[in-house]
């Protein structure tokens, strides 16, 4: 009998197997952590989030440090400005970090509160109890506060969060989410309740979307080629937050002076966010109103792409294409559509919008209610900029993201947004007959 010597295995095939053992490594140890974090006191959880901000503020020169390393490596790849802003740090940035998580700290305790409660002719008594997911896995892209806002909510709602953020920002999420570990450890919490992912290799993604075993849900945070690759691979439930194409819609009842500063507003104060204005839609009344708005975009340095009608009230704006509305700029540009008032506008939106943020602009009370009750987004605004789109705004301390689907969760999705719920049962002997 001739001995058959075994065939060395493919390094790709090894390389894959150390990271599914790694990868498991981490379901496991955070599965453990989300049941201690299910049974741990608020107030724990609550002193945790403190001792997390003091954490950041004690680390400002290491993150920035680590953000420098990122922001080098970012300038060397060319990447565009407008992720290099959603990637750069700075010291009002991190404290805001900070200040985020006190802001969670302060906010009801969203587990096990009674929803509702009634009792049963027979006796039962019945209650809806919020509860934690469990494990949430959150992949995200650029911004290294999504480490610190992701934690913290999971903190707040009891879950457990494995995190995977982009490899732009390795560094300087590494070092915030260390922070959040610290804090974790000092409060007698398992540190392993805040994990990130310790590689940058894409195939790790494709691994967190195969983990049902050990994740309850998959939060996507980024562009639309990371929704879609979420999308069509997870065998976890996904949250999505999918493409920011906000529209403000200048109404022919619009305040002028209003129409000017919201307008600029929602566009220019910070171009790469996913609540700028991409699209504003002009009423036709409103065209008397409208060159001085297209003024102050222009001066600002924002690149205008208009339909014909725009284009005879400035040559200086360019012409736009089809493609133009139903595109993410995320950068200074800004496409301008004539439409023949309201209800167009909403028909506008609702084909060409992401379900995302939608404003309009108008003094006529009805047709702002009409565009409210009727355009289908999860964020709808009346006479204020689209760029209020942020769970810290919302008073929910920060967000994950926001949900433009419809299920389970819709627009920010803050602490709350993060706990489901279970039916308490509670009898006296009772048999069903």
């Amino acid at each position: 009998m001739t001995d058959v010597a075994p065939q060395a295995r493919p390094v790709a095939a090894e390389a894959a197997d150390t990271l599914r053992t790694e990868m498991h490594a981490l379901g496991t140890a955070a599965r453990e952590a989300a049941a201690a974090l299910a049974r741990a006191p608020a107030e724990t959880r609550t002193a945790a989030l403190r001792v997390a901000a003091a954490s950041i503020r004690d680390a400002a020169g290491a993150i920035l440090e680590a953000n420098a390393r990122d922001m080098a490596a970012a300038e060397q790849r060319r990447l565009t400005p407008a992720l290099l802003d959603r990637l750069k740090l700075d010291g009002s940035r991190v404290e805001a970090m900070a200040r985020g998580l006190e802001e969670v700290a302060a906010l009801p305790d969203p587990v096990n509160r009674v929803l509702a409660q009634w009792t049963r002719p027979n006796g039962l008594v019945i209650a809806r109890v919020s509860v934690p997911l469990g494990v949430i896995g959150i992949i995200y892209e650029s911004r290294p506060n999504v480490t610190a806002d992701a934690g913290g909510l999971c903190l707040r709602s009891g879950n457990a969060a494995i995190l995977r953020g982009g490899s732009e920002s390795f560094h300087s999420s590494g070092t915030i989410a260390a922070c959040l570990r610290r804090a974790l450890e000092a409060t007698g919490l398992p540190a392993a309740a805040i994990q990130q992912v310790p590689t940058t290799d894409r195939a790790a993604v494709g691994e967190m979307l195969r983990m049902a075993e050990f994740i309850d849900v998959i939060v996507p945070r980024g562009g639309r080629g990371l929704i879609e690759r979420v999308t069509a691979e997870s065998r976890i439930p996904v949250l999505k937050h999918l493409d920011g194409i906000c529209h403000t819609y200048l109404d022919g009842a619009a305040d002028p002076e209003m129409a000017r500063r919201v307008v600029l507003n929602a566009k220019m104060r910070r171009t790469g966010i996913c609540g700028a204005t991409e699209t504003l839609l002009v009423d036709r009344r409103a065209l008397p109103i409208l060159p001085p708005v297209l003024d102050d975009l222009i001066t600002a340095g924002c690149e205008l792409r208009g339909d014909d009608e725009v284009r005879a009230l400035d040559s200086r704006v360019g012409p736009a294409s089809e493609a133009d509305w139903s595109t993410e700029y995320l950068d200074a540009i800004l496409s301008v559509k004539v439409v023949d008032g309201v209800d167009a506008a909403i028909a506008h939106i609702n084909r060409y919008g992401s379900h995302h943020t939608e404003a309009i602009i108008t003094e006529d009370a009805a047709a702002a209610e009409r565009f409210l009750a009727q355009v289908d987004a999860g964020i709808v605004m009346h006479n204020t900029s689209t760029q209020f789109a942020d769970g810290g705004e919302f008073g929910m301390g920060a967000e994950i993201g926001i949900s433009t689907g419809k299920l389970h969760a819709r627009g920010p999705v803050g602490a709350e947004q993060l706990t489901s719920y279970k039916y308490v049962v509670r009898g006296a002997g009772q048999t069903r007959p």
